[in-house]
């Protein structure tokens, strides 16, 4: 294979050689994605009927459950269609478009979370200003800016990644398909210009992280500062479900990519690649509904009818 226009499909990692294994997944992965789509469309549908919840706070965590419904449906599907069907294939077209669309909604999660501490540290640090610093219209263009840049990147790096020349093979040792095995079966050095672009990209992230350690930084020394012990409970309460999304978001992702080549192995790789990339939109409905005694009052209205 001189080029990548001579690959017509890629062959995705199987989760299993035995068909009673490939079933068990099939079954297994169905009832995670059908549990992320019922809970994060449970929770948008509640703050889009519930005007109680038409708060900074609710908006940006509506827009975390679109991306999390996008990021879920980006990769499960085929995975849970190849087991099904005892298949590996993705077309190249195919495994474009998905790896397109997950570095969108990935990207696009991640300057969210960024926004989301900033919104916390506006409502803990500087409440007297909560209203004018995160008005309707600075919401919106948070949220916009957070999808464009989220496209944005994702557009580069499919552009770039599938102009590269391949000539090892087409088979990815990933269930989905990944820039780092996709550059592997790069045989030019112009894959560098790839690995650059996931320089910066790694770059923008850490200081995206940098901004969210900061801002609860600021927080915890404001929350330390409250005389009441039942008003520092209710502003620990308001934050930890966006540390705990965050922390889960940030390192499954960071380990499945940065852990050390002495550890590394394709089962490993394997879990790493569903905790951040199934997982985590499954359970961040979880960890915010079981925290938010509001969102959970409009839940059980809504359900109850």
């Amino acid at each position: 294979m001189s080029n990548g226009s001579s690959i017509t499909q890629f062959l995705l990692l199987a989760f299993a050689d035995t068909r009673e294994l490939q079933l068990l997944h099939f079954w297994t992965f169905l009832g995670i994605y059908l549990a992320a789509l019922l809970s994060n469309s449970l929770i948008i549908t509640t703050i889009t009927c519930d005007h109680r919840l038409h708060t900074p706070m609710y908006f940006f965590l509506l827009n975390l459950s679109l991306l999390d419904l996008g990021s879920i449906s980006t990769t499960l599907p085929k995975a849970m269609a190849n087991s099904l069907w005892d298949t590996r294939d993705i077309s190249y077209t195919g495994c474009a478009a998905q790896l397109l669309f997950f570095i969108f909604f990935l990207t696009a999660e991640y300057c969210l979370l960024t926004i989301m501490a900033y919104d916390r540290y506006v409502a803990i640090c500087k409440p007297l200003h909560y209203g004018t610093l995160l008005g309707s219209r600075a919401c919106v263009h948070m949220a916009a800016a957070a999808w464009g840049s989220g496209f944005l990147n994702a557009l580069l790096h499919t552009a770039n990644t599938f102009s590269l020349p391949l000539c090892q093979g087409n088979a990815l040792d990933q269930f989905f398909c990944e820039i780092p095995q996709i550059l592997k079966l790069s045989c030019s050095h112009s894959y560098l210009r790839e690995v650059g672009l996931l320089v910066v990209s790694v770059c923008l992230a850490f200081g995206c992280f940098v901004f969210i350690v900061l801002s609860y930084v600021q927080i915890f020394r404001a929350v330390l500062r409250i005389p009441s012990e039942q008003g520092r409970h209710k502003a620990f309460s308001t934050c930890l479900p966006h540390l705990a999304v965050v922390s889960l978001f940030v390192s499954t992702a960071v380990f499945a990519h940065l852990k050390p080549p002495s550890i590394s192995s394709p089962s490993l790789d394997l879990v790493m690649a569903v905790l951040y990339s199934v997982v985590s939109p499954a359970v961040n409905p979880l960890i915010y509904s079981m925290r938010n005694k509001d969102l959970k009052d409009a839940v059980w209205k809504l359900v109850s009818g």
